[in-house]
C-alpha cells in the first residue's frame, strides 16, 4: 500500500462537490433533486465566446503557450482591470491560470512561510483555510457577522493581527453570504494592511455580479495597496464558463514571476484556445452578462422572500454573488442535520453553513443559480420538510 505524505492530512475539500455526488446518486435511484448546492451559473456560455473558441481551434491555438498566459489575453486583462478598478497595471503583473483556485494556491505558496499566520473570512470559501493548513501556516478566522450584513468587525481584524500575520484574505462580493465590503470598510482594511505590512489577497471573482445599483470596488485602488495586493478574478461566474477553467491574478511583478514559475512546475500553462475565447469574453458584447445579472437579481428577490416565509428561517438580502445564507436557528436543528433532511427527504440539495467554517453553524447556503420555477418548487419542499420536523 502506498503511504501518503503527512501533509495530505492537512488538505481540506469543497463540500459542494461532495453534496453534488450524493445528489447525483439519489437521482440515479429515481429521486428528483433540485440543485441549489453548486455555485455554477445555469446559463450557457454566450455564443460569441464559443464561436471564438471554435475559430481558435481552427486557427491552430492547440499548442503550449507562455506560462503566464497568451499576450493578447494578458493585454485584455490589463485593459479590463485598469478600467474597472481605476488602477494602472501592465502585462508583467498578470498570470492566467486554469481556473481561479490556482491563484489562491500559488499566492499562498509563494508568499506564506510555515508558521506564518493568515487571516481569512469565516464563514468563507473553504479552499482558503485548506491551503493555509496545507502549507503549515496558521489559519486565523475572521468572523463575518449577520448583524453587519455579513461584513466583519474592524476591531476583530485588529485583534487578530500578531507579529506573525503575513496575509489577509478578503472576498467581496462574498461566498457563501453574498455580503459586500463597503468603500468605508475597504479604506479601513487598507489602513490596517499598510500599518502592519500585510499582503492582501482580494478575491473579486463575483465583482460583476452585484445588485441594487452597487458598484464593485477593489482595495488595490486605495493608496499604498497596489504594491501589496493580489487580485483574484476569472471567467467562470461572470461569463458562465465554469468548465472552461479560466482564472487570473493581478499582482506585483516579482510575485507574478514566482506564480508563473509555480504554474510551470504544475500545469505548464492554461489551454490556448480557451484563452482566445477569454479575450472575446472581455472585449466582446456584454449584453449576455447584463441579462444574467438581472435574472440573478429576480431570483434573489424570490428566494429571499420565500425563505423568510418559512418558519424558523431568517434570510438577509445579499447585494452580490448568487447565494443566500439564511439563519436557521429558529428551526432548532443544526445546519448539517437540516441540510441532510432537505436533500434526502425534500429533494433539495443545499450546503450546511459549516461547509464554510465553524462560524457557519446555524446557517444554510442556497445557490440561486437555478430557474425561478425550480426555486419556487424548492421553497415549497423546504417549507413542507420544516413543518414535518
Amino acid at each position: 500500500m502506498i503511504r501518503l505524505a503527512d501533509r495530505t492530512k492537512r488538505l481540506g475539500t469543497e463540500t459542494a462537490f461532495e453534496v453534488l455526488v450524493k445528489a447525483r446518486a439519489l437521482e440515479a435511484k429515481g429521486k428528483h433533486i433540485i440543485h441549489l448546492e453548486i455555485g455554477e451559473p445555469d446559463f450557457d456560455t454566450p455564443s460569441n465566446i464559443k464561436q471564438a473558441a471554435k475559430k481558435a481551434l481552427d486557427d491552430g491555438f492547440t499548442h503550449y503557450g507562455p506560462a503566464a498566459g497568451l499576450p493578447q489575453l494578458r493585454k485584455a486583462i490589463v485593459d479590463e482591470v485598469s478600467r474597472t478598478r481605476g488602477i494602472f497595471v501592465d502585462a508583467d503583473q498578470v498570470v492566467v491560470t486554469p481556473g481561479a483556485k490556482p491563484i489562491i494556491f500559488f499566492s499562498i505558496l509563494a508568499c506564506v512561510n510555515e508558521g506564518d499566520e493568515v487571516i481569512y473570512p469565516n464563514p468563507g470559501f473553504p479552499i482558503y483555510e485548506s491551503v493555509i493548513d496545507f502549507v503549515n501556516a496558521r489559519p486565523v478566522p475572521l468572523v463575518l457577522r449577520e448583524d453587519k450584513e455579513f461584513r466583519f468587525d474592524m476591531e476583530d481584524l485588529k485583534k487578530a493581527i500578531t507579529p506573525k500575520t503575513r496575509m489577509l484574505i478578503i472576498n467581496s462580493p462574498q461566498n457563501p453570504t453574498g455580503g459586500i465590503l463597503t468603500d468605508a470598510d475597504l479604506r479601513k482594511i487598507a489602513e490596517v494592511a499598510v500599518q502592519n505590512d500585510l499582503i492582501v489577497l482580494s478575491d473579486e471573482i463575483y465583482g460583476r455580479t452585484v445588485y441594487d445599483g452597487f458598484k464593485h470596488s477593489s482595495i488595490a485602488a486605495l493608496p499604498g495597496m497596489q504594491e501589496r495586493t493580489i487580485i483574484l478574478d476569472g471567467f467562470s461566474k461572470t461569463f458562465a464558463m465554469t468548465g472552461w477553467r479560466l482564472g487570473y491574478g493581478v499582482m506585483p511583478k516579482h510575485v507574478a514571476e514566482m506564480v508563473a514559475k509555480l504554474q510551470i512546475n504544475s500545469t505548464s500553462c492554461t489551454a490556448s484556445f480557451s484563452q482566445i475565447a477569454a479575450v472575446e469574453a472581455l472585449t466582446g458584447p456584454q449584453a449576455d452578462v447584463e441579462k444574467m445579472v438581472e435574472e440573478f437579481r429576480r431570483r434573489r428577490d424570490a428566494i429571499v422572500a420565500g425563505l423568510n416565509r418559512i418558519h424558523g428561517f431568517r434570510c438577509h438580502k445579499p447585494l452580490g454573488a448568487f447565494y443566500v445564507f439564511p439563519n436557521i436557528t429558529g428551526t432548532g436543528k443544526d445546519s448539517r442535520m437540516l441540510a441532510d433532511v432537505l436533500l434526502n427527504e425534500a429533494g433539495v440539495a443545499c450546503l450546511s453553513g459549516t461547509a464554510f467554517g465553524k462560524y457557519g453553524e446555524g446557517y444554510l447556503r442556497f445557490s440561486y443559480a437555478n430557474s425561478l420555477e425550480n426555486i419556487d418548487q424548492a421553497l415549497e419542499r423546504i417549507d413542507k420538510a420544516v413543518h414535518r420536523l
